[in-house]
């Protein structure tokens, strides 16, 4: 298997930590997505999120692993302008939409226009089509968002945090696509790259090789 969540890092493989921001309209289901692939939860009735909310998690590749730091953004109007905050110096962004709803999906086009204009210049964008469980009551079409994302250079997946489908899949697709390069030739402030943090070079005391600490699928 090239990518697993459950604790499958060995003691050699390479760790890196990237930034990774959640954007979207309010209520399409960014902190559900978030929960279930954090702690492998689902909350029928979530609460809205005010201004942000922060979770690790780690995800386990051949030779690498993953530690994703996500903030997960109120999709409220009135902390819009509280988002560059937390997409400024992202190395990747979860764009989501409810295919039920098709304003949400024009706002997520909003949002990508914003990241490609003012995020980092190789920032990794996925666009995710929440609700796939609700596929009977659907305003935007598959076909039509997969043209607007090849279209875009996005990464594209429909899913379902009530049924988990495609969750794990849409940050494991981040995970691989994103730069695995060396931080330390790469360069950067504060010892953050483009390519991500890498923790190896100085692993916290007591730290074992465990990974993907997480809940389950």
């Amino acid at each position: 298997m090239a990518a697993s969540r459950p604790n499958a890092a060995s003691a050699t493989n390479k760790i890196f930590q990237f930034k990774l921001v959640l954007l979207g309209e309010s209520a399409v289901g960014k902190s559900s997505l978030v929960l279930r692939f954090v702690k492998g939860q689902f909350q029928e009735y979530q609460e809205s999120t005010i201004g942000a909310a922060f979770l690790t998690q780690t995800v386990c590749l051949d030779e690498t692993t993953v530690k994703f730091e996500i903030w997960d953004t109120a999709g409220q109007e009135r902390y819009h302008s509280l988002a560059p905050m937390y997409y400024r110096g992202a190395q990747a962004a979860i764009v989501v939409y409810d295919i039920t709803n098709a304003d949400t999906f024009s706002r997520a086009k909003t949002w990508v226009k914003e990241l490609q204009r003012q995020a980092s210049p190789n920032i990794v964008i996925a666009l995710a089509g929440n609700k796939a469980d609700m596929a009977d009551t659907r305003a935007v079409e598959h076909q039509e968002a997969q043209v607007y994302a090849d279209d875009n250079s996005l990464l594209f997946l429909e899913t379902s945090a009530k049924t988990a489908l495609n969750v794990n899949e849409v940050f494991m697709a981040i995970a691989k696509k994103l730069p695995k390069s060396d931080p330390a030739a790469a360069g950067g402030a504060g010892g953050r790259t483009r390519a991500g943090v890498d923790l190896q070079d100085a692993p916290p005391p007591g730290r074992s090789g465990r990974c993907c600490g997480g809940g389950g699928n």
